[in-house]
């Protein structure tokens, strides 16, 4: 029996990698269907050899895991890094800020990557790290043209396993490939086992970095976004909000029209970034708009 982590699961095969011996595909045992448990890219899993030759095994035991995200499916993230360039395309912030409301929902700490520094002024630069440093969140500049930030950047992955995400065009994929230069080797070995391109398809996987190091490559980016929570909830999603929590007039409050609002009063005096502030309150209307069904 060995232990080993799924980084992708395609028509019911899973592949498994072992540190040290490498990837197993394995079919799942049935027990699992009959519990309705579904194996999930990033689970920890014990599996028998069938074939050590050829690398087959069956997974007999899923591992109980510390998170999971429904979009995409995956298991047992320790953080994220999420991607955006400081400019070509200029960063979205609105959907950066989603993305970080998404991210705290599940307790999962993120690291924001700004790459393309190569083309940013200066004070392109200070404006972000003031804006996410400010709001509580670590933030790194990057550009994989030159190589800067690259070596921090993977320094923070180390141990751990790590969800890449970002829109198209910041530069995620050089990103991907700066730190693990072997990436698309390690995806034409799964390519190989299951007899197809490997851009056939578009599914969540995990790299292997080092030893207990992964990155896990998550599409389909723009769609993370989810406001099936109550209003009340949003402001708990804003870490620079936390430490008013307690200091406005009424105990519901939820910085919008609210008289005697601390965090109003810390936007007023410049503590608060004002872009932040109106993010939260485009969400905030949607929730208060959206549908009931």
């Amino acid at each position: 029996m060995m232990q080993g982590k799924i980084i992708k699961g395609i028509a019911g095969f899973y592949y498994v990698h072992v540190v040290h011996s490498g990837i197993y595909e394995c079919k799942a045992k049935g027990i699992f269907r009959s519990k309705k448990i579904k194996p999930l890219v990033g689970d920890n899993v014990k599996i028998d050899i069938i074939d050590e030759t050829n690398h087959i095994g069956n997974i007999i035991e899923i591992t109980e895991r510390t998170n999971e995200l429904i979009r995409p499916a995956v298991a047992n993230i320790n953080q994220s890094l999420v991607v955006f360039a400081v400019m070509k395309p200029n960063p979205n912030i609105n959907l950066l800020d989603r993305f970080l409301v998404m991210m705290e929902r599940q307790n999962i700490p993120v690291i924001i990557c700004f790459n393309k520094t190569d083309l940013a002024e200066e004070d392109d630069i200070i404006s972000l790290k003031n804006i996410y440093v400010n709001a509580g969140y670590h933030v790194i500049f990057t550009s994989t043209i030159n190589g800067n930030g690259v070596e921090d950047v993977k320094r923070m992955l180390m141990g751990k396993t790590t969800a890449l995400a970002g829109p198209s065009g910041v530069g995620k994929s050089s990103m991907l490939n700066a730190i693990i230069p072997d990436a698309n080797s390690q995806t034409g070995v799964i390519s190989e086992k299951i007899g197809r391109g490997k851009n056939t398809t578009r599914h969540t996987e995990i790299f292997n970095l080092e030893d207990d190091t992964y990155i896990m490559d998550t599409p389909g980016f723009t769609s993370l976004y989810s406001n099936d929570f109550e209003k009340e909830c949003l402001k708990e999603y804003f870490p620079e909000f936390r430490e008013y929590e307690g200091k406005c007039r009424f105990s519901g409050c939820v910085h919008e029209n609210e008289p005697d609002c601390a965090v109003k009063e810390a936007l007023n005096n410049g503590i608060i970034n004002k872009s932040r502030y109106d993010n939260y309150l485009i969400m905030l209307d949607e929730i208060k708009n959206r549908k009931k069904y």
